[in-house]
């Protein structure tokens, strides 16, 4: 299958998994592996490769986000047993008051994702936001949102993380990450304020078992007494800190194209798995100083039984991804790139956010329009067909490329999967939040970078 029927099979097949799932209560796994399988047999891929690319979606997933996941997880447990996400919490808010932690995640994260993936992020600060959200009874749903959305805007428009820097480099802007990274601060403050006031808004539409169980102040400090003395300010940070300093090392090590045994080592514990392996290791010595230790095999345990469920349906949604674009969608986009290129600075936005919505990843969103926009100092690219042929036009269609990318987060994105999971929202309400939030950022990000190309351009 090829062309419109294409588009109107992906677009029936997602709907059809939103209503098994919504309506009809059919489990996330289920519903995204059925819909995989039927999909892969109606665009014509061929019956004895199936059974290979779902496998290979699958493992994908889990060998690019599974241990990270877990180690996360762990962490994150480790946290709460001790009583360091209770410690990160009152320092958080000691920091910037008690009305307005939704504004404190947004910018943690925001922060933490220039040098390491939304994914990680989330499942490293979600303790934080758990712990906020019991020591200010905020809504959970607008924490999660507001957390979400700081992580996501500097993935996507921010080096030193990978997307980005692909983009920049196959646009021929390579030499001027500065500018990239500059102009992706720049475009972020809008897409962080609209995201703001949506997270307040969502938050009093949509509750979680979180808000349901609330506590009062009282009980808050009933929590805190149970714990006696809180850990230090160090070693409630140290899990999480070290993780972030280590990939940060090893993101700013491979940008400036360091080499010899120390960027060796840097990219090694730059990593994510090493890097929450570190942090693992400090959370263990953590609970060895809380003599905690008789309880972690059992830590362990109830961190696996918590994101088993979670690496499966992500896994699946691994699955739908690479069905999608085993189906012909990119080579599509590129036959009919022409077309498109009417709409000027707006048309590696749209090649983006189609592809982004189809295959689930904003990485891959952000390298395959890249490569269909081609580079400034190719004559016969779409950049010079466009005129978007100077440094600071590749900059700008840099941003416009991440803010498709952002549009939109979905079933077949496995950050979608991580949000809602850890912020316990269904399915349902999580397109009302993750993916309309992410639809809103990308495009406010558009609208944005279109205004800067009226000034600069």
């Amino acid at each position: 299958m090829s062309g419109i029927g294409l588009i109107i099979a992906f677009v029936i097949a997602i709907v059809v998994m939103i209503v098994a799932i919504s309506k009809y209560h059919l489990h996330p796994f289920i519903a995204l592996m059925g819909i995989s399988l039927i999909l892969a047999i109606v665009v014509g891929i061929p019956l004895t490769t199936i059974p290979t690319m779902v496998g290979a979606g699958f493992s994908g997933t889990f060998s690019s986000i599974g241990i990270v996941i877990i180690l996360g997880a762990l962490v994150g447990t480790i946290l709460e047993k001790t009583g360091g996400a209770l410690k990160l919490a009152e320092m958080v808010v000691r920091l910037v008051g008690r009305k307005h932690p939704d504004i404190a995640v947004e910018l943690m994260g925001w922060v933490v994702s220039i040098p390491v993936f939304c994914d990680s992020g989330f499942v490293i600060l979600d303790p934080i936001r758990r712990a906020l959200q019991k020591k200010t009874g905020f809504s959970s749903v607008t924490l999660t949102v507001a957390l979400s959305a700081g992580l996501y805007t500097s993935h996507v428009f921010i080096p030193p993380t990978p997307g980005p820097i692909a983009a920049a480099n196959t646009i021929g802007v390579g030499e001027h990450l500065l500018l990239v990274m500059g102009i992706g601060a720049l475009v972020s403050i809008p897409c962080l304020i609209a995201a703001y006031f949506y997270a307040s808004y969502i938050g009093k539409k949509v509750k979680t078992v979180e808000d349901e169980a609330s506590s009062s102040s009282d009980e808050y400090e009933k929590l805190l007494k149970s714990f006696g003395d809180l850990p230090s300010g160090f070693w409630a940070l140290a899990p999480i800190l070290l993780p972030i300093i280590a990939m940060a090392l090893g993101s700013i090590s491979s940008m400036a194209g360091w080499t010899g045994a120390m960027a060796t080592f840097l990219a090694f514990i730059g990593t994510p798995v090493i890097a929450l392996t570190i942090g693992v290791i400090f959370g263990v010595i953590l609970l060895a100083m809380r003599k905690g230790m008789g309880d972690f095999y059992k830590l362990v345990d109830d961190t696996l039984r918590t994101v088993g469920p979670i690496l499966f349906v992500t896994a699946a949604g691994g699955v739908l991804g690479k069905v999608i674009s085993e189906a012909g969608f990119v080579g599509y986009m590129q036959q009919h790139a022409a077309v498109l290129a009417k709409v000027g600075i707006f048309f590696p936005f749209l090649v983006s956010a189609i592809l982004k919505t189809a295959q689930g990843s904003s990485t891959v969103a952000l390298t395959t329009t890249a490569g269909i926009m081609g580079s400034i100092a190719d004559g016969g690219s779409m950049m010079n067909l466009l005129g978007l042929n100077t440094p600071l036009a590749g900059v700008l269609t840099v941003m416009a490329i991440a803010a498709g990318a952002m549009t939109v987060s979905h079933a077949n994105d496995s950050y979608f999967w991580v949000v809602t999971k850890f912020g316990e929202i269904d399915m349902e309400d999580g397109y009302r939040t993750q993916s309309a939030m992410t639809g809103i950022m990308g495009v406010v990000g558009i609208i944005f970078t279109f205004i800067l190309s009226l000034i600069l351009l």
